[in-house]
């Protein structure tokens, strides 16, 4: 997992946030802080400027992060709901044992640990936190065909796929190729059990989605939404909710064309680690954090 570097979510009370990951997914702070101007300005979300932020590690050390950023929630956001960033898949050595923890958890199961029919390299199951951020959890148990795929280092290990909603699928593979420097991986209809529940559709209706890849590293899903779903809704000036940034590596930053919400930057700390950034959104209006950065 070499150009997935980090994913952002909006949370309404940041100590909750912080104390449910250390507890429950073995998550540990590596920084934390007041939201700079420059940053969020570079977010398109000034109103963010001076707000509370923890950066977490997984257990296991890796560096792929999950940041989680404070501001009040939008009473019109559901989770699965709207386009952009909507669920983060993190890998686990023991679904039946996350399973468990689950249950003890503030974190509801919404789908319990099942079997993919014709997919039995992966086992998942998937939670939704208390500010409505959805989390995948998946034990891997062989590479694809096509495709590497990552070995939890501890129960429960590292983000690994990030999950988007899009209005125009092809539209969305196309821009992101293009603008996030990332490749094409695989077009695919299959049964989605979580858009069938959001969007009250029949189980065993296909969904078409789609994976981002570098070499045989995939780290993206783009997922086609159903009719009914709908632009974000967020507060001026601010990140939007749920899922609110996807950051990515890039070993080509400057062959990316932008347009960039404000000019790249040097920034400090685990994310970024003194290397230029900069945000885009996509058509749909996700914010792709790009971060300059070698990929071996």
């Amino acid at each position: 997992m070499r150009l997935l570097r980090a994913a952002t979510i909006t949370v309404s009370d940041l100590n909750r946030a912080v104390d449910n990951y250390a507890r429950f997914l073995d998550y540990a702070p590596v920084e934390n802080g007041e939201v700079d101007a420059d940053l969020a300005q570079s977010w398109g979300a000034p109103a963010v400027a001076g707000r509370r932020y923890a950066i977490m590690q997984p257990a296991s050390g890796a560096a792929i992060y999950l940041r989680f950023v404070e501001q009040e929630p939008h009473p019109d956001y559901q989770p699965l709901r709207s386009y952009g960033w909507n669920c983060i898949e993190i890998c686990v050595q023991d679904v039946i044992a996350a399973n468990a923890r689950m249950e003890q958890s503030p974190f509801e199961i919404i789908g319990p640990p099942r079997e993919l029919d014709g997919l039995l390299a992966i086992f998942p199951m998937q939670v939704k936190g208390p500010d409505g951020e959805i989390v995948y959890l998946t034990q891997i148990r062989d590479d694809l065909p096509d495709y590497n795929l990552p070995r939890a280092a501890s129960l429960i290990d590292k983000l690994f796929i990030f999950v988007m909603g899009c209005s125009d699928l092809d539209a969305s593979v196309e821009w992101m190729a293009k603008h996030a420097g990332v490749e094409t991986g695989r077009f695919m209809e299959i049964e989605y059990t979580m858009i069938a529940k959001a969007y009250d559709l029949p189980v065993e209706q296909k969904h078409r989605i789609a994976t981002m890849i570098h070499e045989r590293d995939v780290f993206l899903e783009l997922d086609q939404y159903p009719d009914g779903a709908v632009d974000r809704a967020q507060h001026t000036d601010m990140l939007p909710p749920g899922c609110a940034i996807g950051t990515l590596w890039t070993p080509s930053f400057d062959a990316l064309p932008g347009p960039w919400i404000t000019p790249p930057s040097h920034r400090k700390g685990p994310i970024y680690k003194g290397r230029r950034s900069a945000t885009v959104k996509d058509p749909d209006g996700a914010l792709v954090e790009i971060v300059e950065g070698e990929t071996n």
